[in-house]
């Protein structure tokens, strides 16, 4: 019967998507606005996911429903004030699938939530689909706030359900009267899980906070804001008869909004809490006082406190009110040279005095001066200035903001902040300014052999035409993995060029393409007429990609290959855990650590995005902080980059790290952020992220930043592909339902179009092959709650629905630490022929892991700062595609293939990992193949491990049934780039840039040819070989190495030296457990160079043949 259930209320569901494509005559209200629209709901009980809320959304499709079998029940929504209340409209889908049915309902009113009297008898109300499944209750005239819902029978369900509770009548004025606590910020000395403070004054019954187990004394505190005269008390738990009786034992304590001491103004006592009699309490009180605290000692339902909603009645006290009424500036029109004094006048516009303040003077949103306010009586003003120095050429946003960190109590916080309506114009100086307006190659995305042309750009986009004569250009070609110069480019353009024109293309010549990495670094000489503040935009760098590698839309410019400015300093290299340098991307960063210290960039091609991975302190007791970083364009402020070091630092065990510092030494300590600009950013402008006064951060380390052009995808045919009715995870689940049912064949799958989608599970989807596109992964994207960690999201597929494509949308998850089992987006076993393309995954345990597939299709995709493995498919996965997939700070193995047998599958073969980047993974192997036959691994970059190898080719099977590697097909690794990789991780355990490691299963028919491994951290490449006792367990057999070069090897100067500076190391006794290596190894076409010491094998257990 409960399989059945289920499968009922998934059809209901799906048809109650579509209710509104079809016509009916609803009841119609009597006039006015609908009061409950977008109020908070809140109810006795739901059914799955048939929440609350979905009865003020305005979709006649969705719906609440209560328990089953457990009448009477209830739903009541919140008007936000007192209303005059006169009707009640209530709605079902209107679809005939919903039969005729009668509910019997009464009608109940209340001014604080807890004492309701009767606006409407109970009685039986007829809700027929072919009337638009309406009805309409006249109230007895009354004056509230909440309207409560009591349902005792339905005819056609055993349940109470509503799909739309609308409220009409004269809405009151709002006033501080009446409940104060909603939506207030709320803070708990301890939480258990996910049971946040902020869920004890969200507005909805259902959700609740809870201490810390036997975290005793437990408090709970809420900001008013300001100054209340206090009525009572309220304290709510959901209704809901699942919450048995309880006591809970706790005082009351309050005080000042000013601040200062607590006081008890409740005693403790033990307050009965009751779902039979609405689960709440009423506590007397008075007084006033601006924050209220609950301090618990007790709960005999529970090891701590639990409230689910903390609510305070009461009336407003008088208060100051603090407005910034007037801004000027001198001189009235500056140039870029002149220095300028900003003023603001503030007045108090309250009812009492305000004590002494500050305000903070912008310019273009940012603080850049703060001047010293004094008291001030009711109705008086005072007048401040601030010196700010000089301003680049533009028009400038001013604005004050008057007590910026909230130290006086005011009756409206609302009115602080004041902008100018009329910028601040600053002129221009009489100047040129050259830049490298276009750097470009063709082809544009060569292969190795291939004659690419360089030709570069110059324009001009100063206010003067720059001199005549010659104007030279450099051109640089850097090979990205050993800093060496390629090639160096020069040419020039004799004549004068005109203020907002250009020089056309210079040809300066051709270079036969090789496989690698490449930075183009272009500099333009300086400009007779060409002033000095003009000239550090000069310079400008583009990423080459040559065969190896993910082919990006973006490109990724180094801060280390940037311009520092006003103090800032490029770190040194190391390969320090930990560090900002050792943890940066070519292991060196540009720090910001004072006011007016900078990097900037200058673009190569257009953008309107931009990436940046920084590092910025943690809280002291963890968790992250959140700082905003200055972002300029072209010398004028642009807008505020917001940053968060939630995601990273973590500390301790380097196995199991965790979120608090006091656990050891730190790790995984970058982050990125990303930013949709407005506006297109020309190629040849210049790009700054700069540490002004209002950047709080007491450091910003910035590693690189990533740059792209962007617009959205439409839906490619809006009668086939379904849109949701909103940005809900039931809306985008109901147009996945929508799909699924259709009969007609007339329907592909669901556009997702642009806009930020709010998802707390995985999605469903099952029952037939579907399309689910968004609008791309910078537009349509899922966002797991912020107010939550570690919530598993994504997508459920089911064998019944092979075929599906997955494309275009980006999912941001909340996960801050490791947890095994949950958090893949795409987590499958089973399936066939599928397709995922153009996503983006960040902040989650790991984009993919796939169990039993065939035939997917993972392209064009991009993870980051993930806490395990990017994409990783096992157990008998067959003839899958990875093409084109960059991975930055992945937590385990980027890409892996693991020949595991544990939950089924057979032969894993077949499957092709191709045209890959991976960077900066900071637990594990930039690729990792455990067991296998036949399957390749091709074009790919791999760069900047922390602790482990850049590949690990392993038969290790972790405990697990596993296939070893097969001998024929062999494994092949192919075309692939090493560059500072390896590490140390499990102890004393030191990893090489590739690691092969002959351990619980058959380790044969390896091939790996063509592959450069430079600077690696330890040794280019270890062989090792695991052990039963005293005997190996199996050789390494059948590997064959082709066209290896091995460069830059050195002594690492750590405690690990005596394990570093080795090309190849046969190594003879690395751990306990192991043993000298076993087996043999071909290497034909070796190449050998800048090592300290080439070849280490002191083993004769092991053969090394070099032909």
């Amino acid at each position: 019967m409960k399989l059945m259930r289920l499968a009922i209320a998934a059809a209901t569901a799906v048809v109650a998507a579509a209710a509104a494509l079809v016509p009916a005559a609803a009841v119609q209200a009597a006039g006015g606005d609908n009061l409950a629209a977008g109020r908070t709901m809140t109810a006795s009980s739901q059914t799955q996911g048939y929440a609350a809320a979905n009865a003020a959304d305005g979709n006649q499709g969705t719906y609440w429903e209560s328990a089953n079998g457990a009448f009477p029940q209830w739903i009541q929504v919140d008007l936000g004030s007192a209303a005059d209340v006169s009707e009640v409209v209530l709605e079902l889908p209107a679809l005939p699938a919903w039969q005729t049915r009668t509910q019997t309902i009464e009608v109940r009113g209340s001014a604080d939530g807890s004492s309701f009297t009767t606006l409407a008898a109970a009685q039986g109300y007829t809700f027929n689909p072919n009337s638009g499944n309406s009805v309409s209750i006249d109230l007895d005239a009354a004056d509230v706030r909440y309207v409560r819902l009591v349902v005792t029978a339905n005819t056609g369900w055993p349940a109470a359900q509503i799909s739309e509770f609308e409220v009409y009548g004269e809405s009151g004025a709002p006033s501080q009267t009446g409940e104060l606590a909603v939506h207030k910020p709320i803070t708990a000395s301890s939480t258990v899980h996910t049971f946040a403070a902020a869920n004890a004054n969200d507005g909805d019954v259902t959700t609740y906070w809870e201490g810390a187990n036997g975290a005793y004394p437990s408090t709970l505190t809420v900001s008013l804001g300001l100054n209340a005269e206090l009525d009572r008390i309220v304290v709510k738990l959901n209704p809901d008869p699942v919450w048995g009786a309880r006591t809970q034992t706790f005082s009351v304590l309050a005080r000042d909004a000013a601040g200062g001491d607590f006081a008890q103004i409740k005693a403790s006592a033990q307050y009965a809490f009751d779902p039979a009699s609405g689960n709440t309490v009423s506590i007397p009180v008075s007084g006033t006082y601006g924050e209220i605290r609950l301090q618990f000692t007790g709960n005999t339902g529970a090891p701590n406190g639990q409230v689910a909603e903390f609510q305070v009645f009461g009336e407003a006290a008088p208060a100051a009110d603090l407005a910034v009424t007037g801004m000027s500036w001198s001189p009235a029109a500056p140039s870029e040279t002149d220095a300028v004094t900003l003023s603001a006048r503030v007045e108090n516009t309250g009812e009492v005095s305000s004590p002494a303040t500050a305000v903070d003077l912008t310019v273009d949103g940012e603080i850049i001066g703060s001047a010293a306010v004094p008291g001030l009586a009711a109705g008086a003003a005072a007048t401040v200035s601030v010196p700010i120095g000089s301003l680049t050429a533009g028009d400038h946003e001013v604005g004050a903001a008057v007590d910026p960190n909230g130290t006086v109590v005011e009756s409206d916080e609302e009115d602080n902040e004041y902008t100018h309506p009329d910028p601040l114009a600053v002129s221009a100086i009489a100047t040129s300014d050259l830049v490298p307006s276009a750097v470009t190659w063709s082809p544009s995305s060569p292969s190795a052999g291939d004659t690419v042309d360089f030709s570069v750009t110059i324009g001009n986009q100063g206010s003067l035409a720059s001199a005549s004569g010659a104007h030279g250009v450099t051109l640089k070609l850097v090979n990205s993995d050993t800093g060496a110069v390629v090639r160096t480019f020069t040419g020039s353009y004799s004549g004068v060029i005109a203020a907002g024109g250009d020089s056309g293309a210079i040809d300066l010549g051709s270079w036969t393409a090789a496989d690698g990495q490449y930075a183009v670094e272009v500099a333009v000489a300086v400009d007779g007429n060409e002033h000095e503040v003009k000239q550090g935009n000069n310079t400008a760098s583009r990423t080459l990609s040559v065969g190896r590698g993910a082919d990006m839309p973006y490109t990724l410019d180094e801060a280390e290959h940037a311009t520092p400015g006003g103090g800032a300093q490029i770190l040194a290299p190391n390969r320090k855990i930990g560090d900002l340098a050792g943890e940066a991307s070519g292991r060196q960063a540009v720090v910001l650590d004072g006011t007016g210290e900078y990097v900037q960039f200058t673009t190569t091609a257009d953008t309107n995005t931009l990436v940046t991975r920084f590092a910025i302190p943690d809280a002291a007791g963890g968790g992250g902080i959140t700082a905003t970083l200055s972002l300029y364009v072209n010398g004028q402020y642009l807008q505020p980059v917001t940053l968060t070091s939630k995601y990273a630092w973590l500390y301790g065990a380097e196995a199991s790290p965790n979120n608090s510092p006091s656990s050891g030494p730190a790790r995984h300590i970058y982050d990125e952020a990303n930013v949709l600009l407005d506006d297109v950013i020309p190629a040849g402008s210049t790009i700054r992220l700069q540490k002004d006064a209002a950047n709080t951060a007491a450091y910003y380390a910035i590693d690189f930043i990533s740059l792209e052009e962007v617009a959205p995808i439409a839906n490619p045919d809006p009668a086939r592909y379904v849109e949701p009715s909103g940005f809900t995870h039931q809306a985008v689940q109901n147009a996945l339902d929508q799909v699924r049912m259709d009969t007609t064949g007339n329907l592909d799958g669901v556009y997702l179009p642009a806009g930020d989608y709010s998802t707390a599970q995985k999605f469903q989807v099952y029952g037939k092959a579907v399309e689910v596109i968004g609008a791309g992964p910078w537009y349509t994207r899922f966002y797991a709650p912020t107010n939550q960690e570690n919530t598993d999201v994504g997508f459920r597929a089911e064998a019944t629905a092979n075929g599906s494509t997955f494309s275009g949308f980006a999912y941001f998850g909340n996960y801050t630490s490791r947890i095994d089992g949950p958090g893949k987006v795409f987590d499958w076993q089973n399936v066939s022929d599928m397709t995922i393309d153009n996503t983006w995954t960040e902040h989650q345990v790991c984009m993919f892991w796939g169990s039993n597939m065939d035939g997917i299709r993972i392209t064009d995709s991009r993870t980051r700062n993930l806490f395990a493995d990017a994409i990783n498919m096992t157990n008998g996965s067959t003839d899958n595609l990875v093409q084109n997939v960059e991975s930055r700070a992945s937590g385990d193995d980027s890409f892996a293939l693991f020949a595991a047998t544990d939950s089924g599958g057979g032969l894993q073969s077949g499957n092709v990992y191709e045209n890959l980047t991976s960077i900066l993974t900071w637990r594990a192997a930039g690729l990792a193949v455990y067991g296998g036959t036949g399957n390749t691994f091709r074009d790919i970059h791999i760069a900047d491990t922390l602790v482990y190898s850049g590949i690990t080719i392993s038969s290790l099977d972790f405990g697990y049934p596993m296939d070893g590697f097969g001998s024929s097909p062999t494994t092949d690794f192919d075309n692939i780039s090493v560059v500072r990789a390896g590490g140390h991780f499990w102890g004393q355990q030191t990893f090489p840039g590739i690691w092969l490691f002959s351990a619980s299963k058959v380790f044969q028919g390896i091939r790996v040819s063509d592959v450069d491994i430079v600077d690696p951290t330890y040794a280019g490449i270890m062989f090792q070989t695991k052990y039963t006792g005293s005997q190996p367990e199996f050789p390494v057999a059948d590997t064959v190495f082709t066209d290896i070069t091995i460069t830059g090897a050195q002594l690492s100067g750590d405690e690990f030296q005596s394990k570093s500076g080795i090309g190849i190391w046969v190594n003879e006794m690395p751990e306990a457990g192991q043993g000298p290596a076993v087996g043999e190894a071909v290497f034909n076409g070796l190449e050998l160079s800048g090592n300290h010491e080439d070849i280490r094998n002191n083993t004769t257990t092991f053969e090394l043949i070099i032909n």
